[in-house]
């Protein structure tokens, strides 16, 4: 129970790819941390690319970046839309700027993109999105995950094991404790 007392962001928005969303949500979890999943819409069930339902907590609005000591985005069609919303940018810039962690994996990327968080960061992603990582400046690496600094991305659902593992090694290597909510 390693994570007693951190509390994590889970990003959701339709179509989000439902293992990368639930598989580090619950690692997390089963190291003590408490997650909240947040949308656009407090409470309203957002369906994955299978199917599963994630029903969030609260919305992005109602969420701070200081209450929170760390954050998860999930990949699938999810983060083309979540990078839209300037909120979205807001507490991924902020969580940067804190270097609380960033998990990212396959798509998620692009929220990073958006959010011009990657120059100079060492990456990976589904090679899917490769141009839009390197384009943004990030160096982009082939490998199953990879981990510089407060940034942990990976490339795709079997990479999970690895990806949840550094994930939660960032967050207990983590010295600030949120505020609670």
């Amino acid at each position: 129970m390693r994570l007693t007392g951190k509390k994590i962001i889970a990003l959701v928005d339709e179509e989000f790819e439902d293992l990368e969303l639930w598989y580090p949500v619950y690692r997390v979890r089963e190291e003590g941390a408490e997650v909240h999943l947040v949308g656009l819409e407090k409470g309203k069930s957002y369906i994955g690319k299978y199917g599963v339902p994630a029903k969030t907590d609260y919305a992005f609005e109602e969420v701070e970046s200081c209450d929170y000591d760390g954050i998860l985005v999930p990949g699938g069609w999810a983060p083309d839309k979540l990078r839209r919303y300037g909120k979205v940018i807001q507490l991924v810039q902020e969580m940067n700027a804190d270097h609380k962690p960033i998990g990212q994996i396959c798509h998620a990327g692009w929220v990073l993109v958006s959010a011009k968080t990657l120059q100079g960061v060492t990456v990976t992603s589904t090679p899917g999105i490769r141009d839009d990582m390197e384009n943004a400046g990030a160096i982009w690496l082939d490998e199953p995950v990879v981990t510089d600094r407060h940034i942990i991305s990976a490339r795709r659902p079997p990479d999970l094991p690895e990806y949840g593992k550094a994930f939660c090694d960032a967050l207990a290597a983590g010295n600030s404790s949120s505020s609670q909510k």
